[in-house]
């Protein structure tokens, strides 16, 4: 499926496609795109008239109800698939940074209580009973 027919399906459905859904990235992160590509990517694509369109896993899931093509319909289960695995890996890693957390927390109380074993403050000096000249005190 070509860009162009993309764009026009998209167009023709434009209520199937909410900001969430769909959006058009940004001067600037159009830029980062390309200088990424400046080996792979074609010099007549880099400056286009309208910044590409990005999909959520939403958007990708809605076009699907749009396109027709038995590539588009093969494409769009990778890339669901994808993001499947994407949500997964974030699962993973949100549940190791919740142990690290608490492991954090742990440790830091364990090593307050081991410097107040070791920093215990100095005791009190006693008075000495009976009489004391001003030149022993010091």
């Amino acid at each position: 499926m070509e860009t162009k027919a993309l764009n026009q399906a998209v167009a023709r459905n434009s209520e199937r496609f909410p900001k969430d859904f769909c959006f058009r990235l940004s001067t600037k992160e159009v830029e980062a795109l390309n200088r990424s590509q400046v080996v792979t990517g074609s010099q007549k694509h880099r400056n286009p008239r309208y910044p590409p369109r990005a999909f959520s896993e939403q958007g990708v899931a809605m076009l699907s109800s749009v396109l027709r093509s038995k590539q588009a319909a093969e494409v769009n289960v990778a890339i669901m698939r994808a993001f499947v695995r994407l949500r997964r890996m974030l699962a993973t890693n949100e549940e190791l940074a919740r142990k690290v957390a608490r492991h954090d927390r742990l440790i830091t109380l364990l090593f307050d209580q081991v410097d107040k074993l070791l920093w215990s403050p100095e005791p009190k000096k006693k008075r000495s009973i009976g009489f004391t000249h001003p030149k022993d005190e010091e």
